[in-house]
């Protein structure tokens, strides 16, 4: 008997399409900064690919572990819901501030917040023994970590660093995206 399936796949493949996106544009700087297009569509991709698809995963997970109790044989589903929900509702922000051409120096601020997010996230994962899951939200941290600069001073250097990481994490989360599908798809056993 299969148990309940969380749609861990549909929020790592959103997170990892979206710091694609963003982090080819920032770490290639291309194309170049086209104005108004180009942020509408790096706009657009950030509210529905990371923004929705995670925020989505969050709402799925909260409904499982709080209404229907679905997820209660794993405690790290508790941060999983945390985690999905609030970066969802982050790349909705995001999304909509780089759409409307807003100061994406405030952006700054809020890594600090999503720092904190991701330390606690690596903390939870590597004490629950979940190596891979751990690994992402450290590379999470270091989004952030370069983030902070990358806004606050709109330093092209830092933003460079934001997109090196932005690239190597949404690697790692199409790697999970395939454990993932594999693992609850076919039973594969793959690292997750």
């Amino acid at each position: 008997m299969v148990g309940p399936l969380p749609p861990l796949a549909v929020g790592f493949f959103g997170l990892g399409t979206g710091y694609y996106i963003y982090g080819g544009t920032e770490f290639f700087r291309f194309p170049k900064d086209g104005g108004t297009a180009l942020n509408h569509s790096l706009g657009q991709w950030g509210i529905w690919m990371p923004g929705f698809l995670q925020f989505l995963t969050g709402t799925y997970l909260w409904l499982g572990l709080t209404v229907f109790k679905a997820f209660q044989s794993s405690p790290v589903t508790y941060m999983a819901a945390l985690a999905f929900t609030a970066y969802g509702v982050h790349w909705f922000a995001l999304g909509i501030n780089k759409y409307i051409g807003g100061d994406s120096r405030v952006d700054g601020y809020m890594a600090i917040a999503f720092l904190w997010i991701s330390i606690i996230g690596a903390t939870v994962f590597g004490y629950a023994k979940d190596y891979p899951v751990m690994v992402l939200f450290i590379l999470l941290a270091l989004v952030y970590i370069s983030d902070i600069p990358a806004s606050l001073l709109q330093s092209p250097s830092w933003t460079r660093v934001k997109g090196f990481w932005h690239l190597i994490t949404g690697t790692w989360l199409m790697y999970l995206t395939f454990a993932a599908a594999l693992n609850f798809g076919l039973g594969f056993t793959l690292p997750l």
